[in-house]
């Protein structure tokens, strides 16, 4: 069972705690950590690229000029392919880039993530965030105490003092437990976790 330290906001170590094995001990699964980013990744594209193909541009109802006898090269429409204002050829047209992972997979995805961030010593438990008055400088000294530079912050429940101290802080990313996902943890190099957001993501995810 991994142990890891608990720090107060100032930065000092106040206790330990151990971390449940089924959550962060769990076999890293390199493969699956990778289909989580990806699939976030595409599931956030629009697909919204779009293009004409002939059938679709206006005008070119009728044969710009007869079949034979004008020396032209024959032409069925002005809005063919090979002509200004004509079609696209396999034109894009908006599509749907998600897909989806099995629950299981999910799952075994964000043990993975979070098992890594132990391993990688890159997990830092916090014994609480509380801020009286919403101020982005004490939300940055409290990461300048636990020597963090860009991470994840992942807190039990709503904060609002700390959300909104956090959000002008370009490397600092800030989530409630049960809104954890692989690519926001890999994406930071530091993962910040709350006691009460240890208790929260091993109850929800023993």
């Amino acid at each position: 069972m991994a142990n890891v330290s608990v720090y107060n906001m100032e930065g000092k170590e106040v206790g330990k705690m151990d971390l449940n094995d089924a959550i962060f001990g769990a076999k890293v699964n390199e493969h699956l950590v990778h289909m989580a980013v990806v699939q976030h990744l595409a599931n956030k594209r629009q697909g919204t690229q779009k293009a004409k193909t002939r059938s679709e541009v206006s005008g070119g109802g009728r044969k710009p000029w007869r079949q034979k006898g004008t020396g032209h090269a024959r032409q069925g429409s002005i809005r063919a392919p090979q002509w200004k204002g004509g079609g696209v050829v396999f034109a894009p047209v908006p599509r749907d880039y998600s897909f989806k992972l099995n629950k299981k997979e999910k799952r075994a995805a964000l043990k993975s993530a979070l098992t890594s961030r132990v391993n990688e010593n890159k997990l830092i438990v916090v014994e609480e965030l509380k801020f009286d008055e919403i101020k982005t400088k004490n939300f940055k000294n409290v990461m300048n105490n636990l020597k963090v530079d860009k991470a994840l912050v992942v807190v039990g429940e709503k904060n609002d003092n700390a959300y909104y101290s956090s959000r002008n802080l370009p490397k600092i990313n800030m989530l409630c437990a049960d809104s954890i996902n692989v690519y926001d943890i890999m994406k930071g190099d530091t993962l910040v976790l709350t006691k009460d957001a240890v208790a929260k993501i091993e109850e929800v995810y023993a």
